[in-house]
C-alpha cells in the first residue's frame, strides 16, 4: 500500500468513523448504506446478510483492506449463491 498524504491523514482524524467512515463513502458522498438498502429487495434474511456483506466489501476495497476485502466478498457471494441454490 502507498503512504498517505497529509490530507489523507488530516481527513481520517476529522471524519466521523461511527456514522460516516470514510471508507464506505463514494466520491460524491454516496455510502453503501444507501446502496444496500436501495437494492436489497426481497431477500431472506440470510440472503441479505451474505448479498449486503458481498456489496459492501466490493464498495470499500479500495479505500481499507484491498485485496482481502475483495476476497471476504467472494466468499460471501459464495454463500449466498449456496443459498440460493436450495430454493
Amino acid at each position: 500500500m502507498k503512504e498517505k498524504t497529509y490530507e489523507e491523514v488530516l481527513d481520517e482524524m476529522i471524519s466521523d468513523k461511527i456514522n460516516n467512515p470514510n471508507h464506505y463513502q463514494g466520491a460524491f458522498g454516496l455510502e453503501a448504506i444507501d446502496v444496500v438498502r436501495n437494492f436489497a429487495g426481497k431477500l431472506t434474511a440470510i440472503q441479505g446478510f451474505y448479498w449486503g456483506n458481498t456489496i459492501k466489501y466490493m464498495l470499500r476495497f479500495q479505500k481499507k483492506n484491498g485485496l482481502e476485502d475483495l476476497k471476504k466478498a467472494r466468499k460471501n457471494l459464495d454463500w449466498l449463491i449456496e443459498e440460493l441454490e436450495v430454493e
